[in-house]
């Protein structure tokens, strides 16, 4: 488990601000499902971002991808599909993103039913919060 927390942590080590510790252990609890998943090795940056970028078919039609309501620049503001705003996901721009589990937890279990169509798995979520916590 640790080592692929230390994994994840050289992912994060390109980013201009490292992970906070309420991130770090976010991930971790992530990283410590996943290793349960068959085939998982490692979290990955490039399939959190393929994930994040891609659309997708088994969501609801009006929100294909993340980037639907996140755009496509992670420093941007989004929007919902009833027009409310979205803070940056980006956490060098929001510093307060992805600190609190619970919060994580409850936005995952939402997008990736709207997008996907069903829940995120372990792995998923890890490769996402790679992705999304360089940013």
């Amino acid at each position: 488990m640790r080592n692929l927390l230390a994994v994840a942590l050289l992912l994060l080590a390109t980013a201009a601000e490292a992970a906070s510790p309420q991130q770090q252990a976010v991930l971790e609890s992530y990283l410590s499902a996943a290793v349960t998943e068959p085939g998982f090795t490692a979290p990955s940056a490039e399939r959190g971002r393929s994930l994040f970028v891609s659309p997708q078919s088994g969501g609801k039609p009006d929100t294909p991808s993340c980037v639907t309501c996140h755009s496509a620049d992670l420093t941007r503001p989004g929007q919902t599909r009833a027009g409310k705003p979205i803070d940056p996901m980006a956490p060098s721009v929001t510093p307060t993103r992805f600190r609190d589990a619970a919060n994580v937890e409850k936005w995952f279990k939402r997008n990736c039913r709207d997008v996907l169509g069903r829940d995120c798995t372990a792995a998923e979520k890890s490769d996402l919060l790679v992705f999304l916590l360089a940013q």
